[in-house]
């Protein structure tokens, strides 16, 4: 047998896989040019034609290009880092630059007409559009009885603030969530037995419930012979922040400082067991039964979690906003408004609450103000209908091109800046 040595060809040394003998050293060269195309001249004796490489791209816009949402090299090396609100490093930075501007650009920039006619309103309805995502975008129980519940808070907020004065303004508002949520807990229990329209019908019947209440009991308004509950003045940290002598920068700064707080807690608890039960309790109800959450004590908690936000926010509306109202100010049309702040947002999303309370603070501003930036003179009557006509229009335009709210557009927004300048 011929003695064979290590070459390219394997440990058989001369021989092929297969053959029955020894290879020509001729044939051997030739195996070894097909094999090895990148040696010179190798490429031309087996007919390889090598591709030419791309000339360099010229210098320019487009070859400076750079990804500047981009995830990659952003490890987590920790259980929190990977469970972080913002995992990503500009998210966080974003979140903190607009933090941070939104306490202090408005009170040094803003006038008084925004601050109190766009600002305020707006992060008093977002608060409320947050509390009713909880209980319809999280959990899955239709409510219309959000206004009746706005009012338990404000009513119960006057209370609280002209019965004890020396307590301290935040400690009122809070407790008059907590009085808020104990009447969701009780107007929650029908949802054990009903759910979807028949829910909602029954939670409508809260709202016209606790405003015939508020009316007929006396007792609410401390025997006020006008019927209105009017917030008394009170200070924090040596600032006054309600009452008529209240200035505008102050009560946004404590209106932005709670519904920033409020906010984070939110978002962590939709996060945890709390927020997975209220999800699977809206999926599929037998289900989540089956895998052991508890039906009762899950949408009784939804209910009461819901009605402290917005307990809270008819507390802000009151002391922080109106100043004075009556139980018109509460009626079933500021139900159906926050409905739509978050259907427009976005259900089961906290930045879809925030996005939907600024359309419909907004855009009605935007609507009244823009005959008379384009020089268009119309009657109030007339005006006031085509403005009814055109947000009622653009609420149906949204929806069908993005019917799970802004908050989806927002989202694939991100998306795309993650690509960027890619266009997959």
């Amino acid at each position: 047998m011929p003695q064979t040595k290590d070459t390219p060809l394997g440990r058989a040394g001369g021989v092929r896989a297969g053959s029955n003998g020894p290879v020509p050293s001729t044939r051997r060269r030739a195996w070894r040019r097909r094999m090895e195309p990148s040696r010179p001249g190798a490429a031309r004796a087996c007919g390889v034609v090598r591709a030419t490489p791309p000339a360099p791209r010229p210098p320019g816009p487009v070859g400076h290009r750079q990804v500047i949402y981009r995830e990659a090299g952003q490890f987590k090396e920790t259980y929190a880092s990977d469970q972080a609100i913002f995992p990503i490093v500009q998210d966080r930075v974003v979140v903190l630059a607009a933090a941070v501007a939104a306490f202090v650009v408005p009170p040094l920039v803003a006038s008084e007409y925004w601050l109190q006619a766009v600002l305020i309103p707006f992060l008093i309805y977002a608060l409320a559009a947050i509390g009713l995502n909880l209980l319809t975008g999280y959990a899955g129980q239709l409510s219309l009885g959000t206004g009746g519940f706005m009012a338990v808070g404000a009513y119960a907020a006057f209370k609280l603030a002209t019965a004890f004065p020396q307590l301290n303004v935040i400690v009122v508002f809070l407790l008059s969530g907590v009085v808020a949520a104990a009447v969701g807990l009780l107007f929650g229990i029908p949802s054990l037995r009903i759910k979807g329209f028949y829910l909602a019908v029954a939670t409508l019947a809260s709202q016209f419930f606790l405003l015939w209440l508020f009316n007929k009991v006396a007792w609410f308004t401390n025997y006020a012979s006008s019927g209105t509950i009017t917030a008394p003045d009170r200070t924090l940290f040596g600032a006054l922040i309600t009452g008529p002598n209240s200035t505008p920068s102050a009560r946004y700064l404590t209106a932005l400082g709670l519904v920033a707080v409020f906010a984070l807690v939110a978002k962590n608890l939709v996060r945890g067991r709390v927020g997975r039960s209220w999800m699977a309790i809206r999926d599929r109800d037998i289900a989540a039964e089956i895998i052991g959450v508890r039906p009762l004590r899950t949408k009784l908690l939804a209910f009461a979690i819901s009605s402290f936000y917005c307990g809270v926010a008819g507390a802000e509306l009151v002391f922080l906003y109106l100043g004075s109202a009556e139980t018109l100010a509460f009626d079933i049309s500021i139900s159906f408004l926050v409905l739509f702040m978050v259907i427009i947002g976005g259900l089961g999303s906290i930045v879809g609450s925030f996005l939907g309370a600024a359309f419909i603070v907004l855009v009605p501003i935007v609507l009244s103000n823009a005959p008379h930036a384009v020089g268009l003179r119309l009657p109030v009557a007339l005006q006031k209908q085509i403005e009814l006509m055109v947000f009622g229009g653009l609420i149906i335009f949204f929806l069908i091109v993005e019917p799970r709210g802004l908050a989806r557009l927002w989202q694939i927004t991100k998306e795309k800046l993650r690509l960027w300048p890619f266009p997959h």
